[in-house]
């Protein structure tokens, strides 16, 4: 039987995470690793998911609803669409009213946000009458979502409505005044493409620097203590290259020497700027040190 927004659809699409869950059943990423990467840059937080095999994750050809430099950050909740056909509307209508859904398939979804989400919605490039949020709809985001927005894979309306709600960001593909018509959704929290990235319920939107990243549930944890390290290997690099401690070349090897880690963790320990990244674990670091990495290359990403 065909069910949008399905629980179990969703557990089994993300098996690797195994943490708490919300309520629909897409994983629950905890706020604080959510505020951790309000502070980070994108290709901070770019980095670990690169090295460990995630390369479609990052799609930079879309536009931004303000250009003040702030972030767009939150739970995904995904849905695609289709072109318009008479019988696969009806089809999906009626599975909507079964679920006591009110309203267009946009308004399905944007009804179903809790605080902390992000609308992640391919509407296959479709802008003329492809205009999926407009002024009433970004009230409604801002409303249940309080920090969040969208990324939209096709046309938003009613720019100076949208722009007058604080807090929201959006991410699109073009403007266009009609309203929205002849689609038909054909998922909802389910597997969905933005341009050149894979996503999936419950990854952690990562809109900055003018693109979006897709971060996998499962990874948060890593991604941001990842980012933290290259974020503190940088402060520290940039030092050790202006005292010519250090050539480019030695900082910028993705695997340091152990002298070096010796170094970077005493520089931690005693500069007031090391002071938030004194909990970090660098153990597996150590080990690279010791034993090679087989990834090593001459130059970091």
């Amino acid at each position: 039987m065909i069910q949008f927004n399905s629980r179990e659809e969703i557990i089994e699409l993300t098996p690797l995470w195994k943490g708490k869950r919300l309520p629909d059943g897409r994983p629950y990423v905890e706020d604080k690793y959510l505020e951790a990467l309000r502070g980070m840059t994108l290709e901070e937080v770019w980095k670990p998911i690169y090295l460990l095999g995630y390369e479609s994750q990052f799609e930079g050809d879309l536009k931004t609803l303000h250009d003040d430099g702030r972030k767009l950050i939150g739970r995904a909740v995904t849905c695609s669409f289709v072109p318009t056909r008479p019988d696969l509307h009806d089809v999906m209508f009626s599975v909507g009213a079964r679920e006591k859904r009110n309203g267009n398939y946009n308004q399905w979804v944007i009804d179903s946000l809790v605080e902390g989400d992000v609308v992640v919605a391919d509407m296959y490039d479709k802008i003329f009458k492809g205009t999926f949020l407009g002024g009433n709809l970004t009230t409604a985001i801002k409303t249940k979502t309080k920090t969040g927005g969208g990324v939209i894979w096709g046309g938003i309306r009613d720019t100076e409505q949208m722009k007058q709600v604080e807090g929201v960001q959006v991410y699109y593909r073009g403007i266009d005044p009609t309203p929205i018509r002849e689609f038909v959704m054909k998922d909802f929290n389910g597997v969905t493409r933005i341009g050149k990235a894979t996503v999936l319920p419950g990854d952690i939107v990562f809109g900055a620097g003018g693109g979006v990243l897709f971060i996998p549930a499962h990874l948060v944890q890593d991604v941001v203590e990842g980012a933290a390290k290259t974020h503190v290997k940088d402060d520290f690099g940039f030092e050790m290259i202006a005292q010519n401690k250090f050539t480019t070349a030695q900082i910028d090897r993705n695997t340091w020497t152990e002298e070096m880690l010796d170094m970077l963790l005493d520089w931690i320990k005693n500069d007031p700027r090391g002071e938030e990244y004194r909990d970090l674990d660098w153990s597996k670091e150590y080990d690279l040190a010791r034993n090679g990495d087989p990834n090593d290359t001459q130059t970091a990403l």
